[in-house]
């Protein structure tokens, strides 16, 4: 806060003649993105003549999670180089999975199961869709993320088994319920909750 409003005081101070200064410029639109000042920001880059500091902007929208907002500065670049183009690629990454969230939130399994191929998964990733799958009663869906996850050498958590013991609880087929019980680690198996959806399984 404290760097900001020394930014904030500099920036009045000069603010007569930065306007053709590109490096003063980039450097209180990078205080400014750096710590969430967006609109600030967005003032001083309107007042620039010059348009080539556009990757503090993707870079800031980035960082403040905003990167839906990170695509409307990029159409303005008639040239784009590779570190802008590897920003928006970030950018778009959050993108997807900011959908990929809001679609398991939505209950839009198949949708989601689209989105889940093209991110870079995690733990958390795996357990939303398989939590997803079980309110839709898809419990096939849920074991094979799970199996999946193993071949992926993910190291499987809490929340992971509590999933597939969900899903298990609804197939009824006792043999496939005992091979994943005896894989779960028996550190879990003492916890109220593996323990309790064993009891309803």
């Amino acid at each position: 806060m404290e760097d900001l409003q020394r930014g904030s005081t500099i920036h009045r101070l000069i603010s007569s003649c930065i306007k053709d200064d590109y490096y003063i410029s980039a450097s209180l639109i990078h205080l400014y993105m750096q710590c969430g000042d967006i609109i600030n920001a967005l003032l001083l880059f309107d007042t620039t003549t010059k348009k080539n500091i556009i990757n503090i902007f993707l870079k800031g929208y980035i960082k403040n999670n905003q990167p839906n907002k990170a695509i409307d500065p990029f159409n303005e670049i008639k040239n784009p180089n590779e570190i802008i183009i590897n920003l928006l690629f970030n950018a778009s990454f959050l993108l997807s999975t900011s959908l990929f969230d809001a679609l398991i939130k939505c209950s839009d399994c198949s949708n989601a199961e689209i989105v889940f191929t093209k991110i870079t998964k995690s733990i958390t990733h795996y357990g939303n869709l398989m939590n997803g799958f079980n309110k839709e009663n898809n419990t096939l869906k849920t074991l094979n993320l799970f199996n999946q996850m193993k071949l992926d050498g993910f190291v499987l958590d809490l929340i992971i088994y509590l999933c597939v013991l969900k899903a298990l609880s609804k197939i009824g087929d006792e043999s496939i319920c005992q091979s994943i019980v005896k894989q779960i680690p028996y550190s879990f198996l003492v916890d109220n909750n593996i323990q309790n959806a064993l009891i309803d399984m």
